[in-house]
């Protein structure tokens, strides 16, 4: 028994880091170069090419009868493109929605989806043929315009590249992710490209930013308005890499009596109306845009989305400006123009780049035509020259045909004919040897040479090209022009700054109320201003009573000050409304169990806080760098071990000192320009002592003096003006206070 000789041969042992690299290389560039990233000479994708070609092929013309788009899925699936027919027909479908495409490729009957998002029906249910853009960009197949390669099995013949004059990467834009590199192209106006092509013609060597004359910016299929500046747009055409901020069309309506809505027309490309929608929904049921109150789609074929305020007073601007910086009706579209060059190699353009690699390759076109055209005139030239011979001999011609069996070898050595004419003469009908054929055979022959001289001279002479370039692009801009419904811009490119932050204040209607803190928590916002005073309006439950009680607005913001040094912010128009006692505050944020509550306020734009700890330490915050908006709050005092917040209280806007007064019954005034200014830290030391701690501090005017309750019932106050005896530096451990003072050390707070 002999052994089998294993297959040792074909195994080949490499490390595996590098096998594995090889062949993501060979996937990796598989993919850029023949899925995902379009040709800059015809803007097209692999997949796009073979679905116009497969329906030019079936002659699904503009002029023709719709076919089904099963058709042409099955024909690029099973003769070009070895992939799943769902991507095939997804494809399909892009370039068929006039909502996607700037121009449409396809021209679909059926259900193509629509711009909510939407899928398109199966493509057993649809039917399609090409657009008169699609015949554009393919014009010059027949000619030997482009090369064509083996398809996957070497069946059939594709086109490498489409040779039309159409812009289509630009006009049409691009999209698609390969393997570490991504292109992302908005659409553009065909009439502007155009033009910007004849400039760069005339300047190859021009200044890039020349084209921006021509070319102001993308032209989306739905509209809408990009808000860049011009110096934007033109960085970004000049790297290739950017984006542009487009925002939505609206327009204000009036409904009489003083009542308006706002009207969207456009949204930003796309963008899903039903989303879009959504999002707006959603602000509304989350009540984060108090100010809208209603949203309504009331489209058909065009775009109409009615936005309805919460009250007349509401100002439009405001009102959208929220919207564009909380939803979809303001995006940006990126720029990626990653492209793959003549040498299939993927590399980013400026706009002046891509476009100057479209037109080389219309030179290219050209020249390739019009030598494909060279040859059928030499071929007609060489029949017509054969057909002339039998003219001038007619009756030697005639006399070989009949009298000799083998005539051709004859007809080809005595007149010195090719057998091509000697071909040609045998198989002539006896009705075109009439003496006015001679005549037409004479006329077009002399044709042919004039136009043989004209495309010689064509090929052999640049400028010539450029002009014959140029010819055909103003005749091409004919159909696009800006007068045409399919050629006008329909983006509108206007200015504008960021949509700018609305404030609370505008985002809420402003309203009284009157807000209440109980002393065990419970927090609660009475419409009006009542009477804080009343008994009868300050309800509590049994065992508990008033802590702190003011007057606010329901745009405004409160700080919640606990005695841990933490700051927490509310929002007054979330409070509980105040029927019953309301509800604990430590549903609102996460207090800690063991801090209690020092102090509620209104938190005032630009106003500024005095903290003072139990040890003594203090300083100065101002409220708009203390506002937070989570339920965990800030930390804004760092107290030290033993240590609670004694004070936190606002700065009036005349203050210029500051009193401290400790257990130990001293009092001290000091300026209050001693005090640094914080958003979070210990302080400074305020009060100097030997026993215990601080127990109140405020601030005040020096020439106002200082005033503080009498006690008792009659609400008088004293007011003490020499203040001489009490004026020290900071840290200082103070003397005794005026006599009268409140035994309970403090100070008069200041009203809210």
């Amino acid at each position: 028994m002999t052994d089998t000789a294993a297959p040792s041969n074909q195994i080949v042992e490499a490390p595996f880091d590098s096998a594995l690299s090889e062949r993501y290389l060979v996937y990796a560039l598989s993919t850029i170069t023949a899925r995902s990233l379009p040709d800059v000479r015809d803007g097209l994708k692999p997949v796009h090419r073979r679905l116009l070609w497969a329906m030019r092929l079936l002659r699904m013309d503009p002029g023709a009868a719709y076919k089904k788009s099963a058709r042409v899925v099955g024909d690029v699936i099973g003769k070009y493109h070895p992939h799943g027919d769902a991507s095939v027909y997804d494809a399909m479908v892009r370039l068929a929605q006039d909502f996607a495409l700037r121009y449409p490729l396809v021209d679909g009957q059926g259900n193509f989806g629509n711009i909510d998002g939407d899928n398109a029906a199966a493509y057993r249910y649809t039917e399609a043929r090409l657009t008169q853009v699609a015949i554009d960009l393919m014009a010059g197949l027949d000619e030997d315009a482009v090369g064509f390669r083996p398809t996957y099995n070497n069946e059939e013949q594709e086109p490498e590249l489409m040779p039309g004059l159409f812009p289509n990467l630009l006009a049409n834009g691009a999209s698609g992710i390969a393997v570490g590199m991504a292109t992302s192209i908005p659409p553009h106006n065909a009439a502007e490209l155009i033009d910007a092509a004849i400039h760069l013609i005339d300047q190859p060597e021009g200044d890039p930013r020349e084209l921006m004359r021509f070319v102001k910016g993308p032209d989306f299929p739905t509209g809408g308005i990009m808000v860049d500046s011009e110096a934007a747009i033109a960085e970004s055409y000049a790297t290739g890499r950017g984006g542009f901020r487009v925002r939505a069309r609206w327009s204000v309506e009036d409904q009489g009596r003083g009542t308006w809505v706002a009207v969207i027309s456009e949204i930003p490309y796309q963008v899903p109306k039903a989303k879009l929608i959504e999002q707006i929904a959603v602000l509304i049921n989350d009540k984060k845009l108090p100010i809208l109150a209603d949203v309504r789609d009331e489209s058909d074929a065009q775009i109409r989305i009615v936005l309805e305020p919460r009250a007349r007073t509401v100002d439009p601007q405001v009102l959208v400006d929220s919207l564009f910086r909380l939803t979809d009706l303001e995006v940006r579209i990126p720029l990626n123009l990653n492209v793959l060059d003549r040498d299939r190699t993927p590399r980013v353009m400026s706009l002046k780049q891509a476009l100057a690699g479209w037109v080389d390759h219309q030179f290219e076109v050209m020249v390739r035509r019009a030598r494909h055209r060279l040859a059928k005139i030499a071929d007609r030239i060489e029949l017509l020259d054969g057909y002339l011979v039998t003219y001038l001999n007619l009756d030697r011609v005639i006399q070989i045909i009949r009298e000799e069996d083998e005539p051709k070898p004859l007809l080809m050595a005595e007149f010195d004919l090719t057998d091509r004419q000697a071909e040609a003469i045998l198989n002539m009908r006896l009705r075109s040897l009439r003496k006015l054929e001679e005549m037409e055979l004479r006329k077009e022959r002399a044709t042919l040479d004039k136009e043989a001289g004209e495309l010689t001279a064509l090929v052999d002479n640049p400028a010539r090209q450029r002009t014959r370039l140029k010819r055909d692009l103003v005749k091409l801009r004919d159909r696009y022009g800006p007068e045409t419904e399919l050629g006008r811009r329909r983006t509108l490119i206007e200015e504008q700054g960021p949509a700018r932050e609305i404030p609370l204040e505008a985002m809420i209607e402003r309203e009284p109320i009157s807000v209440i803190l109980s002393q065990r928590g419970w927090i609660r916002a009475m419409k009006g201003h009542i009477d804080l005073a009343s008994a009868e309006a300050l309800k509590f439950k049994e065992g508990d009573g008033p802590a702190f009680a003011f007057h606010a607005q329901t745009t405004d913001r409160l700080l919640l000050i606990a005695g841990s040094g933490r700051v927490y912010t509310l929002a007054a128009d979330k409070l509980p409304g105040g029927r019953g006692f309301g509800e604990p505050v430590r549903l609102m944020v996460d207090l800690d169990g063991e801090a209690g509550i020092a102090t509620l306020l209104p938190a005032r734009p630009g106003q500024r806080l005095l903290f003072a700890a139990s040890d003594g330490k203090g300083f100065l915050a101002k409220v708009d760098d203390i506002v937070g908006e989570t339920r965990k709050g800030r930390q804004v005092v760092n107290l030290r071990t033993g240590a609670s917040l004694r004070v936190a209280q606002p700065v009036g806007a005349d203050d210029d000192y500051v009193a401290v007064i400790g257990d130990n019954r001293k009092l001290v005034v000091f300026p209050l320009t001693e005090l640094p200014e914080m958003s979070r830290g210990q302080g400074t030391q305020l009060q100097r002592y030997r026993d215990g701690g601080l127990s109140d501090a405020t601030t005040f005017r020096f020439a106002d003096g200082m005033t503080w309750p009498m006690g008792g019932e009659s609400g008088r106050v004293r007011t003490e003006s020499e203040l001489g005896p009490w004026r020290a530096a900071r840290g200082a451990a103070g003397r005794m206070p005026p006599t009268g003072f409140p035994r309970d050390n403090r100070f008069a707070r200041p009203t809210v």
